[in-house]
């Protein structure tokens, strides 16, 4: 079975968690002594407070409130799922950019009684900005307004009038009561127009592709082997994961930043060898040619490399408490690579809310905007909106040893 990696989106109080604990519950993925715990910690309006499934920090069981991203583990016949249960305030906007950067869904909730309204327009944004190939609008809490289509639909209307200036490329809409589980793991008799499917079986069902099929072959190197043993005397093989596409003995490779070409004479995996692989596929691949390579560089497919450059624009998100001004020096840590950086200029910054761009001098804590960067040497990499796993990077603090940012490259 595949693995589909959601996330939860939405403002305070739309009942993400509650949403998340009730998928567990109705799919009975909880075990007896989680039922237990969260049975003694107390009710909601008579019924178990689901949304103790995934606040497990005091401080959020103690203000009702999602503050650090959690992440729950389940499975039906059909599907492995891992969802990631995001903050909704604003002052937690790089813990949603955090778990959202590994997701294949996005899930916004938006509150039936309320509408669109500004966190929906920022986590929207944050959503179209990583890039998340797939958006289910789930509109909660229709049991507060007697169930009606038309507000379900006056709200989709809204939801999409303003999505026309974002690049989502899927966008699917549920009518949902997360607190009484309508429409969420079972069809709801109580909204008889509604003739889709229930959430947890449109997620069994949506087909996972994005619009680059057969990205091209990207390989960071995480380690050099030499076993220098009897056996393998003169073994040279290059580990790391597969970040896109596939590769197979007999490729002609070129080893970036440093240019040099060779091809893959053999593939190595833990059950033995293969004649190809494919991401996200852990291996070793050696090659032909003795040359120069090492942690940090990148093997790809002569014909289909990235682009190589030492001055870099991105989008970033800001994580720290110092804010970030031009000139500022970091270390860049992408795929394997850490290269020694400086942050040039600060284009604009993102109004997440409103979607417009500012001039500012420096970025706040999790502020957004667009920045130009220069690395001490060359840097292989592709768009983020093009191949995800070369196309993201983050912002070290070599002091603190702290991550100050986390980027897209454009």
């Amino acid at each position: 079975m595949d693995i589909l990696r959601f996330i939860t989106a939405g403002s305070v109080d739309d009942g993400k968690s509650t949403l998340i604990g009730r998928l567990l519950y109705d799919s009975k993925s909880i075990f007896q002594d989680q039922l237990e715990a969260i049975e003694k910690a107390g009710q909601v309006n008579g019924q178990i407070n689901l949304a103790l499934l995934t606040d497990g920090l005091k401080a959020e069981r103690e203000q009702g409130i999602t503050i650090d991203v959690a992440y729950k583990y389940f499975s039906t016949p059909k599907r492995k799922f891992i969802i990631a249960d995001a903050p909704g305030h604003v002052q937690y906007t790089r813990n949603m950019v955090t778990g959202a950067s590994n997701s294949d869904l996005a899930i916004i909730l938006i509150d039936a009684r309320k509408g669109v309204i500004e966190q929906t327009y920022r986590h929207s944004y944050i959503v179209s900005l990583l890039r998340i190939p797939y958006v289910v609008v789930c509109i909660n809490k229709m049991d507060l307004v007697d169930f009606s289509e038309e507000v379900f639909l006056n709200i989709q209307k809204q939801y999409l009038e303003f999505a026309k200036d974002l690049d989502l490329k899927s966008i699917h809409f549920l009518p949902i009561s997360a607190l009484n589980g309508d429409n969420v793991v079972d069809l709801s008799a109580s909204m008889p127009w509604w003739k889709g499917k229930s959430l947890l079986g449109f997620l069994e069902d949506i087909e996972l592709h994005t619009e680059e099929e057969s990205p091209a072959p990207r390989f960071p190197v995480q380690n050099v082997i030499r076993p220098q043993t009897t056996e393998y005397h003169d073994y040279r093989g290059y580990a790391g994961q597969i970040r896109s596409g596939h590769f197979t003995v007999g490729d002609s490779i070129t080893v970036l930043p440093s240019g040099l070409k060779s091809k893959i004479k053999a593939i190595d995996t833990y059950a033995g060898s293969v004649n190809s692989a494919y991401a996200p596929m852990s291996v070793a691949i050696r090659l032909e040619d003795e040359i120069d390579v090492s942690r940090g560089d990148m093997l790809v497919v002569t014909g289909q490399e990235p682009t190589t450059s030492q001055d870099l624009e991105a989008h970033i998100c800001w994580m720290d408490q110092k804010p970030m001004t031009p000139g500022s020096k970091y270390l860049l840590r992408q795929t394997t690579n850490a290269v020694k950086a400086s942050i040039r200029s600060l284009e604009y910054r993102v109004e997440t809310s409103t979607h417009e761009k500012k001039e500012q001098t420096s970025l706040a804590l999790n502020e957004i905007g667009k920045v130009t960067i220069r690395t001490a040497k060359p840097v292989a990499y592709d768009p983020y909106s093009k191949i995800r796993g070369t196309g993201s990077f983050v912002l070290v603090d070599e002091g603190t040893n702290q991550t100050v940012a986390a980027g897209m490259l454009l």
